[in-house]
């Protein structure tokens, strides 16, 4: 049960008030320098906790245009992932990006090797596009990860689905002791998602869209997303 990029990966952008995190702003204009580079729409490097499944992975989001190559380098300056189109996508250019790193489980990869792997700091993107022009971007890596939502769901007659969480102040058991500040959560059920600011700590399900579930359970997530980027997911489900 996955959101498409937008809906999930530029969350904090849809927050009431909330800013995306380490995304460079778009670029000025005619007032730019022909061989000045040209800021990147989106770029994004943080983490995703999944606190019922206790994994944890580095996820990425770029937008730009026209670009035909893309590096992302680490606070000390080391390339961690290079990306070229060839072919068609080398002449055309490619605009958004998403991906995935393993979220291996905490059970098997100590966290503490796995953050040692992602330092905090300043990651680096850097490209360029068909016609020659220097693309860059930078994202704040923390390693304020949030802890997942506890949740608590109610349905009642005439498919009236409530799902509850408690506000998020800390962090996970065993992870950096952070300071935590939440931007929002967001609610998925199947293709119905909704974005939410901090200080919600519920949210009511269409009973339209409750009604067209087949019996039986369903799965939802609940994710709080820190200021820095970071998010964590809790998993549940409700029957119908």
């Amino acid at each position: 049960m996955r959101p498409s990029l937008f809906l999930r990966n530029a969350l904090i952008v849809a927050l009431a008030g909330a800013p995306l995190p380490a995304t460079a702003a778009v670029g000025g204009g005619d007032d730019r320098g022909n061989d000045a580079p040209i800021p990147l729409e989106i770029s994004r490097l943080y983490f995703e906790y999944n606190s019922t499944a206790n994994d944890l992975g580095v996820q990425v989001a770029l937008d730009g245009e026209n670009w035909k190559r893309m590096r992302i380098s680490n606070p000390k300056g080391h390339s961690i992932f290079e990306v070229e189109g060839k072919g068609g996508l080398k002449k055309l250019g490619l605009t958004e990006l998403f991906f995935e790193g393993s979220e291996p489980s905490l059970n098997e990869f100590p966290l503490e090797q796995l953050l040692a792997l992602f330092p905090k700091g300043k990651y680096k993107f850097s490209g360029k596009t068909i016609d020659g022009n220097s693309l860059v971007g930078s994202s704040i890596l923390t390693h304020a990860v949030p802890a997942g939502p506890t949740v608590h769901t109610q349905i009642g007659p005439g498919d009236h689905l409530v799902i509850r969480w408690d506000p998020v102040t800390t962090t996970p058991p065993g992870f950096p002791n952070e300071p935590i500040t939440i931007a929002g959560y967001q609610v998925i059920v199947d293709t119905f998602q909704l974005t939410l600011p901090a200080t919600a700590t519920s949210v009511t399900v269409s009973p339209e869209f409750v009604a067209a579930l087949a019996p039986g359970e369903h799965p939802f997530e609940v994710l709080a997303i820190e200021a820095g980027g970071n998010q964590t997911i809790t998993e549940s489900s409700f029957t119908t």
